[in-house]
């Protein structure tokens, strides 16, 4: 085996982003490497675990979690493991592209476009498939906001998005990994080659190791979810690793699965008068039936008045945002993957039909199919973030300890209403300031509040708490994009019990027995 690469030992003053991520928590590290190659991670797991030394495993650190912010010990960094590896069809037809983990969302995409690779090493017949692949129309549809995001990280929190609506969570975008054990050994999963019997799984090493074991009892909430190891019977064990949080293993090496691209996008936002129709437009647009050949759409995103109000304010003061009438409280963005231009139309005309009958104006709705038309759309959609973020950095002068506080609930289709009656009273009693956005297609919006000093924040925590309860109560999700990371293990108790974290614990022994990988991800660290 190749030599383990130099690792920094003073991360703070060589690489201190190494210590941090998006969630604003730094933590701790007496060392960072970045190795190039699955060997050299081979060898780096092997050094840490004979030495006993925690690991923690870094992409391009924009999760919000904190999942990727060292609790001491070893980082290893994956950024400089970028490389675009193949390309390969599957008997179905599929397009195929292999990477590295380092590889970042946006080069997967410059590169589906037609941005030139290096392909020295690559084999004949992947070269072969790259030509053809060229001459096609593919594209990858899991689409967080955060476009630098790598492709492990996205696999270790089974990232997802707006288009997830349609497409799903990363998970259903994953052929193949392989995995680096803590103890150096490599896995290799495929999805249909490696499956649970019952919930009982057998898997072999690369050097000929068995493991084996019982899966966690628990049932997964059936919907959007990123919290906690996937779990059912007779699975696809490569499943175990796809949102695992870097708690198990070191992914090396990633196989995608490509979707064909639509012919025409089209993206459309629709201001409303108040939440009830926003909601209603919502339940309309999840049943393609009445709407008059327009099919259903990909993504769903919603937008409070909250929100509205703080872009208004943001364009006040000059930031480089379109008008936004003051009559429009609420908006919903919908987005269409459509075949033709008498389909595309047949969606504007749905859409504005409904909005006239329900007390808008198809004046006050944005529509957009060509690039620069979408990328202005999908500039308001970020906007909310980015101001969020903004306006906590400013209250974080006078009280350095306070950040935003993110929800990441997700509920099934019957409790959508409830759960948003009980964020507006809840946040009304506690006077706290908010705003709401987010995937609400899959019942999934984000209560962001902006906590004005530390008690408020104390109390959002509460809030956030008691929300994530209730929610497991009605069939819900306590994290269903972001992760659980180091900052809601709290949340994962709530949502399995101390049965279903134990279970959780026993199964990542199984896998890393010294429990040094991930120390702190998903559940505290037990020694």
């Amino acid at each position: 085996m190749p030599a383990a690469p130099s690792i920094l030992t003073d991360v703070a003053r060589d690489f201190p982003d190494g210590l941090r991520d998006e969630s604003r928590r730094t933590g701790t590290a007496d060392g960072i490497a970045f190795p190039g190659s699955s060997q050299e991670i081979c060898a780096l797991l092997q050094q840490a675990t004979q030495a006993g030394r925690r690991v923690t495993i870094q992409g391009a650190r924009t999760g919000l979690a904190a999942g990727a912010v060292p609790d001491g010990g070893l980082v290893i960094n994956l950024s400089r493991m970028d490389r675009i590896l193949g390309v390969s069809f599957g008997p179905d037809g599929q397009a195929r592209v292999c990477v590295q983990p380092g590889v970042t969302l946006q080069a997967l995409r410059n590169f589906l476009e037609g941005a030139a690779t290096d392909t020295t090493n690559w084999e004949a017949t992947s070269r072969e498939a790259l030509a053809t692949l060229r001459t096609q129309h593919w594209f990858f549809p899991t689409d967080p906001t955060e476009t630098s995001a790598s492709l492990g990280g996205m696999v270790a929190c089974n990232a997802s998005g707006a288009c997830s609506f349609a497409y799903g969570a990363m998970r259903r975008h994953i052929h193949r990994l392989t995995v680096a054990l803590a103890d150096g050994d490599l896995l290799e999963l495929e999805r249909g080659v490696q499956q649970a019997t019952g919930r009982q799984f057998h898997l072999s090493t690369r050097s000929g190791r068995v493991l084996s074991g019982p899966l966690p009892a628990y049932d997964l909430p059936q919907v959007k979810n990123a919290a906690g190891y996937y779990a059912a019977p007779d699975m696809a064990l490569i499943d175990l690793f796809i949102g695992s949080e870097g708690s198990l293993g070191v992914i090396t090496e990633i196989a995608l699965t490509l979707s064909p691209r639509p012919p025409i996008t089209l993206g459309v936002v629709c201001f409303l008068p108040d939440e009830p129709r926003a909601l209603d437009l919502v339940a309309w647009l999840r049943n393609p039936q009445p709407q008059a050949g327009a099919p259903r759409p990909v993504a769903i995103e919603y937008f409070d008045r909250g929100v509205l109000e703080l872009l208004r304010a943001a364009r006040a003061r000059g930031a480089h945002l379109p008008p936004m009438a003051d009559h429009w409280q609420e908006a919903i963005y919908v987005e269409y993957a459509v075949a033709d231009d008498a389909t595309m139309d047949a969606c504007s005309a749905a859409l504005a039909g409904w909005i006239e009958t329900h007390g808008g104006c198809a004046d006050d709705t944005w529509a957009a199919c060509d690039d620069l038309g979408r990328q202005r759309l999908k500039e308001f959609r970020h906007a909310a973030p980015e101001h969020v973020n903004l306006r906590i950095a400013e209250r974080q002068r006078l009280h350095p300890g306070l950040t935003k506080l993110g929800t990441d609930l997700a509920v099934p289709d019957a409790y959508l209403r409830p759960v948003m009656a009980m964020y507006r009273r809840d946040l009304a009693a506690a006077q706290l300031e908010y705003v709401v956005f987010g995937h609400i297609g899959d019942n999934h919006v984000h209560v962001n509040i902006l906590p004005r000093d530390m008690l408020e924040y104390a109390q959002g925590k509460a809030l956030y708490e008691a929300w994530a309860r209730q929610v497991v109560a009605w069939g819900g999700s306590v994290s269903a994009e972001h992760g659980i990371g180091k900052l809601k293990t709290n949340l994962l108790q709530v949502m399995y019990g101390a049965k279903g974290v134990a279970e959780m614990r026993a199964l990542k022994r199984i896998f890393d027995p010294a429990t040094l990988l991930g120390v702190g991800n998903l559940f505290p660290w037990e020694k």
